[in-house]
């Protein structure tokens, strides 16, 4: 596939994911938060393209050589672009993603191999690529890696330790992965985002792009307990949703179903229990579900 067209999916999965509504406990086409709204997530969607098409090309150009593709440097590529449009982290997990499938895509021959071809490029990403990956977390001051011992993100020496330990951008995410999802997806092959949030969407986008989004965040949250709630409230309220979830879904054929979605939404957001994991995985699926059509 085209590296041109491989960046436009990427943007049309991120500006579908935030569009779909009401997907509860996250900023979406009728609902802001105080530091972040509906526009800034349009905005960080269209202006990472180009970033994606470097990658890609890059990618295409490694015979091989997988070290090569630079997955970390293309992640803060994305994060200082984003970083000049507007104030707020919006897309530094769904570029966490979509930089090794973009640039699996853009190595496969065909969409079956994309997934594993993510393990490959994960498993060859390098030192440099942690470094990367470090000062984008930075930039976009996001939570999760920072308040480990170990490689702390927010260490003044932690980019020297990297080095000093040869530490690989999957290593370190390894260490992240008991308690983040989206380092669990990264060294693992992405087994939620291939195996739950794809297929979930394809099933469903010919139906309703909307409902597909909406139901896919909802499939996967009721399955995988979101570790950004988990980070702050604990794990217990994070299965707490994963439940309510569930339960949640048993409705999804009722005629009041958009109701109760509404109601849970009011719920997360009046608790401040924000999914952005789940958002991110979202994403994610929402892109390997169009790249399997370009394919």
């Amino acid at each position: 596939m085209e590296s041109k067209e491989i960046a436009k999916l990427a943007q049309i999965a991120s500006v579908l994911e935030v569009s779909g509504y009401p997907k509860p406990g996250n900023v979406h086409r009728t609902r802001n938060f105080d530091d972040m709204v509906f526009e800034d997530f349009i905005i960080s969607g269209v202006v990472i393209g180009e970033t994606i098409r470097e990658a890609t090309t890059q990618a295409k150009s490694i015979n091989g050589n997988y070290e090569s593709a630079e997955l970390g440097r293309f992640i803060l590529e994305a994060v200082k672009e984003t970083d000049k449009w507007i104030a707020n982290n919006t897309n530094l997990g769904i570029m966490m993603m979509c930089v090794p499938i973009a640039c699996s895509a853009a190595i496969s021959n065909s969409f079956d191999e994309i997934q594993s071809n993510v393990g490959i490029l994960m498993d060859n990403t390098t030192v440099d690529d942690a470094v990367n990956l470090y000062d984008a977390i930075n930039i976009a001051d996001a939570g999760g890696m920072g308040d480990q011992e170990e490689f702390d993100v927010m260490s003044e020496k932690a980019k020297d330790e990297l080095r000093a330990n040869n530490q690989t951008m999957f290593d370190v995410l390894k260490i992240s992965a008991g308690w983040d999802r989206l380092a669990n997806e990264l060294t693992s092959s992405m087994p939620v985002c291939f195996d739950i949030g794809f297929p979930t969407f394809n099933e469903l986008k010919s139906e309703s792009i909307n409902k597909a989004t909406v139901l896919t965040f909802l499939t996967i949250l009721s399955q995988i307990p979101d570790t950004l709630i988990s980070r702050k409230y604990g794990d217990e309220v994070a299965q707490s949703v994963s439940d309510k979830v569930k339960e949640l879904l048993t409705f999804k054929d009722d005629d009041d179903f958009l109701d109760k979605l509404n109601e849970f939404d009011d719920y997360l957001y009046e608790n401040k229990f924000n999914p952005g994991t789940t958002a991110d995985l979202t994403a994610a699926s929402i892109f390997i579900s169009y790249l399997y059509d370009g394919f």
